[in-house]
């Protein structure tokens, strides 16, 4: 049974960073295809949250919650290959959208996910854009 865990970096032991960024790479770069900067440096901002799913001690899901200034966005959202179709993606966002407290909220989305997102209240909120190859649109999550 896979349990749901959130901490800013400053409280990740090097497994669970590691664990993090191994699967953001197995997921984004080799499955997709997508060579980027994955080691961004907003990982370690102090107002950044991890959000991820540990099953005996393997992660298997995870996103990330940024505030900045006057934006709080979620990124990162991914879940290994073995691992999908649990929701478990799902229940990291309802954590995530929780934890922001009332905030406006934005997603950089892959096109193909544009509906799964707006389960969650999120909407269109410009054109679809060539990110690293792969096609986005931006997207908004007004606070309620």
């Amino acid at each position: 049974m896979s349990q749901l865990h959130h901490a800013p970096f400053s409280d990740l032991s090097g497994h669970i960073v590691y664990s993090l960024c191994k699967l953001r790479v197995d997921v984004f770069v080799v499955e997709q295809n997508c060579a980027y900067p994955e080691l961004d440096g907003a990982d370690e901002h102090p107002d950044t949250v991890h959000f991820w799913h540990e099953d005996d001690g393997r992660v298997l899901s995870t996103l990330r919650l940024l505030r900045r200034d006057v934006e709080t966005r979620i990124g990162r959202v991914c879940t290994a290959v073995d691992a999908r179709g649990r929701g478990l993606s799902a229940q990291l966002m309802r954590a995530a959208i929780e934890h922001a407290d009332g905030e406006d909220i934005v997603i950089g989305a892959q096109v193909q996910l544009e509906t799964w997102y707006g389960g969650f209240g999120f909407v269109r909120s410009g054109p679809d854009y060539d990110e690293d190859g792969i096609m986005h649109l931006p997207m908004l999550r007004t606070a309620r």
